[in-house]
């Protein structure tokens, strides 16, 4: 049970998915999880789900139209994936930054240490998605997480993350912030 202690600076969201061709391989799935922990993110929440057509369709509608739309929600629906709401003080950028380009190819060639570019299979099956902007992650965290408040998150548990003593929940797979009769435990 890693301890982490947080700088003071605001902590910002973003909602990373890692996709069935990531959750297919077990390997790759703890590969990218790994890569979540040792950056620095902390995990706030955390559960694999199964998306319908519909669902897919619903998430991916700014690209209705484009040659890879239906590709794209045939692939989401095919398998389970993992949601998560991950926080940090430069989320959605870094994020972004560590799964490489979208494009597998473009990502071996110029960023082979990414995540796309070390576990990409092609353009749809690229292991992982993220939120492109800080607006974008508010919608896709309502999207896979309706029952998390976003606001309320910012008032009640953001302080205590970005300023407290947080750890590791292996079993969960989220962090958790240390209560005084935790600490008391150690």
């Amino acid at each position: 049970m890693a301890v982490v202690g947080r700088s003071g600076r605001p902590l910002q969201l973003t909602l990373a998915l890692l996709k069935p061709d990531a959750v297919a391989h077990p390997l790759v799935l703890e590969a990218v999880h790994e890569t979540i922990l040792s950056n620095q993110f902390l995990i706030v929440r955390a559960k694999q789900l199964r998306c319908g057509r519909e669902e897919s369709r619903r998430f991916y509608r700014e690209h209705a139209g484009r040659f890879f739309y239906q590709r794209l929600v045939e692939f989401m629906a095919s398998g389970p994936m993992w949601a998560y709401i991950l926080a940090h003080e430069n989320a959605v950028p870094l994020w972004r930054s560590l799964m490489g380009p979208t494009k597998v190819f473009r990502a071996r060639n110029s960023v082979p240490d990414s995540i796309r570019g070390a576990y990409g299979l092609t353009d749809t099956r690229n292991t992982t998605h993220g939120s492109d902007s800080p607006a974008s992650a508010s919608r896709e965290i309502a999207f896979f997480f309706p029952e998390f408040n976003e606001e309320l998150w910012y008032q009640q548990e953001e302080p205590c993350l970005r300023c407290g003593q947080v750890y590791y929940n292996a079993e969960k797979r989220v962090h958790c912030v240390f209560r005084d009769e935790e600490t008391e435990l150690t």
